[in-house]
């Protein structure tokens, strides 16, 4: 009941506004569990995609969401339950991979799509990162079924990260053909199966998107992002206090030869 009123109420207005544009919808089973791996360009992803599909998916968000203090952390809450995400506490790296795996199995059981970014994290500069494989290969050999590949397309120029206000631009969403890993079946406790069902679903994802792929960990891509900014901060840093302590002198020269 919440979920229809919140799908119709948000999704409504973001396909009234933004328009976005589909292909591949015929690869959303009616009925029975899939998995929708897509990529992650943008917060308003797991707002997107929902709202062009006739079924209810689930994603997994951050437990922060649900549990923020005061009006504003109950509106926020009620917000994600109503479209349709689960808490799950990313506090501990090991606890939140096994939580995501726990909560994904549940969705699945009970016949309905799960939503998961294989990446882990957004992308920092719109490439495609290396896939984890701790979390959909692990879904998928245990439940056994089927995945989507998803691309969304422009989403990050919407509401780039850092804006507040969302810019009138059209986004859009490849759905490709469902992948079956049914021969894996039980085997997900096996890293090799694991990694080569995450890179192949991660081939698929980019030839959806035309994204250029990057074989390292989106955290890891961060991580590198954040330590070149800093650097380069620093070095700009040093070079203003030098050109400063350059001028000192020459100026204190100046003043004396003219006493």
């Amino acid at each position: 009941m919440i979920y229809g009123a919140m799908k119709f109420s948000v999704g409504g207005t973001l396909k009234l506004a933004f328009r976005p544009w589909v292909e591949g919808l015929e690869n959303i089973p009616a009925t029975g569990p899939a998995i929708l791996a897509s990529n992650h360009l943008s917060f308003s992803d797991s707002f997107f995609l929902p709202a062009v599909l006739d079924r209810k998916v689930t994603f997994i968000a951050k437990a922060e969401y649900f549990t923020t203090p005061g009006v504003k952390g109950k509106l926020t809450a009620a917000f994600f339950k109503g479209v349709g995400q689960l808490p799950v506490d990313r506090s501990g790296a090991r606890g939140a991979g096994e939580a995501a795996i726990k909560s994904g199995i549940e969705v699945l059981e009970r016949g309905e799509l799960f939503g998961i970014y294989p990446e882990g994290t957004r992308s920092p500069d719109g490439r495609l990162y290396r896939g984890k494989p701790g979390g959909l290969a692990r879904v998928a050999l245990a439940t056994g079924a089927p995945v989507i590949p998803v691309a969304m397309i422009d989403t990050e120029k919407v509401q780039p990260p850092g804006k507040v206000m969302p810019k009138m631009i059209r986004p859009g969403i490849r759905i490709g053909k469902p992948l079956d890993f049914s021969r894996y079946h039980g085997m997900e406790g096996d890293r090799f199966i694991l990694r080569s069902v995450t890179d192949e679903v991660m081939y698929e994802i980019m030839k959806l998107s035309g994204q250029e792929y990057v074989d390292i960990y989106a955290t890891a891509a961060k991580r590198q992002i954040a330590e070149a900014a800093k650097k380069k901060a620093e070095a700009e840093k040093a070079e203003k206090a030098a050109k400063t302590g350059k001028g000192q002198p020459e100026q204190q020269g100046r003043t004396g030869s003219g006493a």
